[in-house]
């Protein structure tokens, strides 16, 4: 068994952003939180932000993250666990809440919005919560002395939630809200993971041989789907290149390993 792998105070970070957003929230600061930053953010182009918004979909992380079945088995277990917690986070918390999104909210013309709009199942933001939630888990997958460059997952997570604002997606409370929740699933992945033994990550396993085909998998929905906005498919077929890649050399990886050795 590893050491602990999150600390006990670390519980206690998202509670700063959920109470932020409790404050906005009380405060009646919806509407001049989202508007502001709704505003300054169209400095810079719709592509960018799209992509950013394209970090926080699940098929699009799982992609990006894929080479850590290479490279780091348990990092991108923890990543898959953390995933599949805050897809049930996520839809728990917005049906539990339903409140209603910016555009449900606003006079149409009155932000600006990136694709159709969305009405309904605004808190938390679920790109947002998956975002942290995953960043959370590969930064505390990691030792204790090598966490320090990982930091930066956590910069890209936080943009993610920004998008969302600047695509006119969510309030600021969503996104504070999916970061909170976010980075509980994340560590909550990263503990269930700890209790993983090595030997149900060997290379040759069974896990690893799923996590695959779930590649297989996450290539059909690159090419079938359009990932939040059709601004996003380059970063889908790049998505794809990816998997691919990365499919390959695991099952050469797999041939090596099964082929007999030479005397």
């Amino acid at each position: 068994m590893r050491n602990r792998v999150v600390s006990v105070y670390a519980w206690l970070i998202p509670l700063l952003p959920l109470a932020l957003a409790l404050a906005i929230y009380l405060g009646e600061f919806q509407s001049v939180t989202f508007l502001f930053i709704n505003h300054y953010t169209q400095f810079l182009p719709d592509t960018l932000w799209a992509w950013f918004t394209f970090l926080g979909n699940g098929w699009g992380t799982f992609a990006i993250a894929f080479p850590l079945i290479l490279l780091a088995p348990r990092a991108l277990t923890a990543g898959i666990i953390a995933g599949a917690i805050s897809a049930l986070a996520s839809t728990s918390l917005k049906n539990f809440f339903d409140l209603p999104r910016p555009a449900g909210v606003l006079l149409d013309g009155s932000f600006h919005r990136l694709g159709e709009p969305l009405l309904q199942k605004a808190f938390p933001s679920g790109h947002t919560l998956t975002a942290f939630a995953i960043a959370t888990a590969l930064y505390f997958s990691c030792e204790k002395d090598k966490r320090r460059p990982m930091l930066i997952l956590f910069v890209i997570a936080a943009l993610v939630g920004l998008s969302r604002n600047a695509v006119g997606a969510h309030w600021l409370t969503d996104v504070l809200g999916g970061a909170g929740f976010g980075m509980w699933c994340g560590m909550l992945g990263a503990i269930l993971t700890n209790l993983i033994p090595n030997r149900y990550l060997l290379f040759n396993g069974l896990w690893l041989r799923l996590v695959a085909i779930g590649g297989v998998v996450a290539i059909y929905a690159h090419l079938t789907q359009i990932m939040d906005h059709e601004l996003n498919l380059p970063l889908q077929y790049a998505s794809v290149v990816i998997l691919l890649i990365t499919l390959a050399l695991f099952i050469k990886a797999q041939l090596n390993f099964t082929s007999p050795k030479s005397k």
